[in-house]
């Protein structure tokens, strides 16, 4: 496989993590005004937590694509040594 044919499957990849954590943020936050509205507590709960776990995958990914690049920077740096 080609560098650029994984380099374009990482950010399709990328760009689907952002849409699927969109996606339940946007679920969560109706989820939890129907919960509320119709004085469901257990359908606002979902939805909170379903909006909670959105926030988490968009910190993780955050933090794998900073350690992503502390990595190659260290990788980088290494290659210009030798």
């Amino acid at each position: 496989m080609r560098f650029e044919q994984l380099k374009g499957r990482c950010i399709t990849s990328d760009l689907k993590d952002k849409f699927e954590n969109a996606k339940d943020k946007v679920i969560g936050k109706t989820k939890e005004a129907v919960g509320k509205s119709t004085g469901s507590e257990e359908t606002e709960l979902k939805g909170k937590l379903q909006s909670i776990k959105a926030d988490l995958n968009e910190k993780l990914d955050e933090t794998k694509e900073k350690l992503a690049g502390k990595i190659n920077d260290k990788l980088d740096e290494e290659d210009k040594r030798v």
